[in-house]
């Protein structure tokens, strides 16, 4: 206040000399004084961002990559959830968890109800008609031909025949690659010290006196993982698989709330079991959901309030992880999961949509294949194996697929031990020779082998009126699955984006490729992508698989296209777990700062229409609240 006085009083009565002295005695001040910094008002937005993003750039130059991982992989939770299983681990993890994507529920029953075991989905499956029979014996016959084998009525050689020059074996492989030994089945009791609860937390042990005359023991009411898998016949649970063929398997039987609710228990149970994040502490930790192609907006909405519930989260194509995860940025990734195959192109490190194909089948049916190719052949011995109603088989058929089935010209047998599960007390095992091991892998190339339509993907009506799927009700905050009368053809009027339902190509592999490549229009991207031909997935691994695809996309090329070389890069590391590196790398880099969503502002916002933050779509890296 003197300052501002004693200026009020000279400008009051101005003095020449006063004035002259008073400037002096300024200008001296303000060369004795140290520079003061520029005001922050002064410093622009775009400079401050370009010195940060220049020592992020010196930092990430100079640090050790496992330093890295070590202090940005710590509270990042990378979830790469699949139709079979879900894939879920930290970022400073070297391989994460590989969990079936499953649940079993324990069901009351009613009097006079005999215990059984039950698949929630059975339904939906259906047998082989005549017709399909006749197109999988016309695909055999073109496979056995271009792999100098029998047709399917000639006589194959006899167990105790010499074997032809052609013909191997592969009693000679290193017993570390095949697996014999024998599924048990899940012990569905408990001992009542502490029961796994959704939330995360255990009961206390009852003291009743019926449970001390019964040692403690109680039926489990929900069982999880490979365990929900193994369940005896006898005992009364429905398994529940929330994703089906890439999609919700929302059906009449297995409405949309309950598939949810279901991923939702499940991922829990994975984050408290086996990563140890205690519920309350998930708020100190964030997410990267890496999804693949085949998921519609709505579903990834979907996932994403699930996760946003407890974790912050990013989100990344899975095309776009994988090509991360081996460190490319131009590709066509070729994603062969269990139950899907998804081929799309990407070009410096995005996605073309227009390149996007998706394949009803995987590495689920080449082994349901491998199961009628011997029973065809007569090789089979005379159990009911049954992979569609009992998953125990499945597990089976996929252990002998993995430890034998691969891709040679000639005749390839095999002699594994093969269990029967029909029952839990009467199981028995059979050791037998196998035939055509080659066959089943091919079905990749010739998918009329496979039969896919004997397990469909989900019906698709959930869009028109399931369970109040009406978009207005995502501009609510009051609650994430808010109730309310549901609305026809909701996807036509939504204004921010037009509707894109994912239909799947039934073509092979070959043609696929070739398809998704030519579609870009572009020879000099052509020839890149032709020679940067990358294999993820559980199947991807299958032994000769790529220099089949090499020949047969090399020779499917049409001529007038001057492309002259064709490669399948080798991967490096296990192709299962790829895309999911991807996810990880994407994270731990941290790219895309502007696209992670805070959970706070998706439950408050949702959809919010006209914030011109827009959900871009899946296949972008940023995945912004609408």
């Amino acid at each position: 206040s003197q300052l501002s006085h004693c200026g009020w009083a000279s400008e009051t009565h101005p003095d020449p000399s006063h004035s002259r002295s008073r400037e002096k005695k300024k200008r001296q001040a303000e060369e004795e004084q140290p520079s003061a910094p520029i005001p922050a008002s002064r410093c622009t937005a775009p400079a401050v961002a370009a010195a940060a993003a220049a020592a992020e750039m010196d930092y990430l130059k100079t640090v050790v990559p496992s330093q890295l991982m070590a202090e940005r992989g710590s509270n990042l939770v990378v979830i790469n959830p699949g139709s079979a299983n879900v894939r879920m681990g930290f970022a400073s993890q070297d391989v994460p968890f590989n969990i079936p994507h499953c649940i079993a529920r324990r069901i009351n029953l009613q009097e006079g109800e005999q215990p059984r075991f039950s698949v929630r989905d059975q339904t939906l499956n259906c047998h082989a008609t005549s017709s399909h029979n006749a197109e999988r014996e016309s695909a055999y016959d073109i496979i056995a031909a271009l792999m100098k084998i029998p047709f399917l009525d000639e006589e194959m050689p006899s167990p105790n025949q010499p074997l032809p020059p052609k013909m191997g074996r592969v009693d000679g492989f290193s017993q570390q690659s095949r697996d014999d030994s024998k599924f048990t089945w899940t012990d569905v009791t408990e001992k009542n010290k502490s029961v796994y609860k959704d939330s995360g937390e255990v009961t206390p042990p009852s003291t009743s006196g019926d449970d001390t005359v019964h040692g403690f023991k109680e039926n489990k009411e929900m069982i999880f993982a490979e365990d929900a898998l193994k369940i005896p016949p006898s005992e009364s649970y429905c398994l529940s698989r929330p994703i089906r063929r890439g999609h919700f398997n929302v059906f009449h039987n297995y409405s949309l709330h309950q598939v949810l609710e279901d991923l939702r228990t499940i991922w829990n149970w994975v984050l408290t079991e086996k990563l140890h994040i205690n519920p309350r502490d998930r708020g100190l930790y964030s997410a990267i959901l890496v999804l693949g192609e085949t998921f519609d907006n709505r579903e990834i909405k979907e996932m994403l309030s699930i996760v946003l519930h407890d974790l912050g989260f990013s989100t990344a194509v899975e095309a776009l992880a994988a090509a991360f995860g081996n460190g490319l940025s131009t590709a066509c990734v070729v994603n062969i999961g269990a139950q899907v195959t998804q081929v799309v192109c990407v070009e410096d490190g995005v996605a073309l949509p227009h390149t996007a194909l998706a394949l009803p089948y995987g590495g689920d049916d080449i082994s349901r294949c491998l199961l009628w190719v011997q029973r065809r052949h007569h090789t089979w011995p005379n159990f009911q194996t049954d992979p569609m109603s009992k998953p125990i088989d499945m597990l089976m058929l996929n252990k002998i697929k993995e430890s034998y089935s691969q891709i040679r010209s000639g005749n390839f047998d095999a002699v594994a031990l093969v269990h029967s599960y029909d029952n839990e007390r009467s199981a028995g095992h059979q050791k037998t020779r196998l035939s055509a091991l080659n066959v089943p892998p091919m079905g990749l190339l010739y998918p009329r082998v496979l039969v896919p339509e004997e397990y469909p993907p989900p019906p698709r009506s959930w869009f028109q009126d399931y369970d109040d799927m009406l978009e207005d009700t995502w501009q609510t905050s009051d609650s994430l699955y808010p109730s309310g009368n549901g609305g026809y053809g909701m996807w036509d009027s939504y204004p921010m984006f037009s509707t894109r339902l994912k239909k799947f190509d039934n073509i092979g592999l070959v043609d696929a490729i070739v398809s998704s490549v030519l579609s870009t229009g572009r020879v000099d991207l052509q020839r890149k992508l032709f020679c940067s031909i990358q294999l993820v997935g559980g199947a991807a691994s299958t032994a000769g698989l790529a220099p089949v695809l090499e020949q047969r996309v090399l020779h499917k090329i049409p001529a007038n296209q001057c492309i002259e070389k064709v490669e399948v890069l080798q991967s490096r590391t296990y192709p299962l777990f790829v895309p999911w590196k991807g996810g990880v790398i994407l994270g731990v880099l941290d790219t895309g700062r502007d696209a992670w969503i805070h959970r706070e502002d998706w439950i408050k916002n949702g959809v919010h229409i006209g914030s011109g933050r827009k959900y871009k779509d899946s296949y972008f890296l940023q995945a912004q609240v609408i």
